[in-house]
């Protein structure tokens, strides 16, 4: 239960899922598959997609790196949030967007694990909103040349420590693709 206690709506939040920033990620395919699979499912269930598109000095708006991949075809009623920052509420409409269609619960997927989908989704919790990360639908790119961990480690290890995630009033959590339903409760 989210500490908004009018929100009692849920979005599916797709973030950075573009040419640019998933051309060289890790499980690529299968990933853009399983985000695919979840917008599909939100749909059929009339529930709300949010797109979030980053843009920045390599990938400058309007520019092929900078589109959504062709998998993913956004809706015409379909918000989408642009951003320049990590955290897709920093700077941007989300939270606008979210409250306008009573939305206190997030469910999120794209790219990168260990750069915008773990700020979001630390941005979501910290504002107030329950998040469900879908384990198998966000990815990175290998960056262990700069120290850090080979990408399955990366995502696994957020796929872990989001699992066991906890606040007052507010729920974390992990849930694969197929477990993931919009439905009502």
């Amino acid at each position: 239960m989210s500490t908004f206690n009018d929100r009692t709506n849920t979005a599916l939040v797709v973030i950075d899922v573009q040419n640019g920033v998933v051309g060289e990620a890790y499980d690529r395919d299968a990933v853009v598959g399983n985000v695919a699979t979840l917008v599909e499912k939100a749909r059929a269930s009339g529930t709300p997609v949010v797109w979030v598109q980053h843009s920045g000095d390599d990938l400058a708006q309007g520019s092929e790196p900078w589109q959504y991949v062709p998998e993913l075809q956004q809706g015409a009623a379909e918000a989408v949030v642009h951003k320049r920052y990590g955290d897709s509420f920093e700077d941007t409409d989300l939270e606008d967007v979210l409250a306008a269609a009573g939305v206190g619960h997030l469910v999120v997927a794209g790219a990168q694990t260990d750069e915008c989908i773990r700020s979001t989704i630390h941005g979501a919790f910290t504002r107030g909103y329950d998040v469900t990360l879908v384990g198998d639908a966000h990815t990175t790119e290998d960056l262990t040349e700069y120290g850090a961990p080979p990408p399955a480690q990366v995502i696994a290890h957020t796929n872990l420590y989001w699992k066991y995630h906890s606040a007052p009033g507010r729920t974390a959590g992990v849930a694969d693709t197929a477990e993931v339903s919009f439905a009502a409760p």
